[in-house]
């Protein structure tokens, strides 16, 4: 008699570990994940720096002359602070950019890219763009990709919205 009610939860949680909304986002969150992975081993291969340093930046790119202090970046990138600084360390220990205090705060560190960082910064964003089109936008046919990076607009404006 006790069999059963355990056997029916373990067909219940088999069901639901195989639903299409489990599957759907695991396919996402798989095809994200190795597509990162992929930039990131290329990055290292032919640039010497990780994806997350890449990400670093961009961001100091976006617009230059802007002052970008070390915890913009840490919001930006979703890292932690002690995270943050590590990183900058280690970009600033090889050459791609150095601290400075703002101006306006001593106590703050602006980032700044050097002119090491940004000869690497141009030679990752070749790779870059390379491996995107070759795995991100190649696979799919004009219209799929248009219609995938609209949805992909549209989730995130729909979790902005939660967020605040």
């Amino acid at each position: 008699m006790n069999a059963t009610p355990q056997h029916h939860d373990e067909h219940e949680a088999a069901r639901a570990a195989n639903s299409r909304l489990v599957r759907d986002f695991g396919l996402l969150i798989k095809s994200a994940t190795r597509l990162e992975q992929r930039i990131d081993s290329e990055l290292r291969r032919e640039c010497g720096i990780s994806h997350t340093m890449l990400e670093v930046l961009i961001r100091l790119w976006r617009q230059p002359g802007e002052e970008v202090s070390q915890r913009q970046l840490a919001d930006d990138l979703t890292l932690t602070s002690s995270g943050t600084t590590r990183l900058i360390d280690r970009m600033e220990e090889a050459g791609l950019v150095r601290r400075v205090p703002s101006p306006g705060d001593r106590r703050v560190a602006l980032v700044e890219p050097t002119a090491e960082g940004r000869t690497t910064f141009l030679r990752a964003a070749a790779v870059h763009a390379q491996v995107v089109e070759e795995y991100f936008v190649k696979p799919l046919a004009a219209d799929d990709y248009a219609r995938m990076t609209s949805a992909l607009s549209e989730i995130t404006r729909a979790l902005r919205g939660d967020a605040g």
